[in-house]
């Protein structure tokens, strides 16, 4: 159990930092007015907030 819990924790971590990157390069698209790739990182961010959500679910139901 101590293994999956250390997974999991590893797992938000690396989907927390991935976010604040995609959140960067959208600040970048919405700059630069590239309306479709802020579009893509928008989907993304949403599409990684889930899962980590989700990961979080399994870390508090006992890891």
């Amino acid at each position: 159990m101590a293994n999956r819990k250390k997974r999991l924790e590893k797992g938000i971590e690396s989907l927390n930092e991935q976010i604040e990157v995609h959140e960067e390069k959208l600040r970048k698209a919405e700059e630069d007015d590239n309306i479709e790739l802020a579009d893509y990182y928008r989907k993304e961010i949403e599409s990684k907030r889930k899962y980590k959500e989700e990961k979080e679910r399994m870390l508090e139901k006992g890891g």
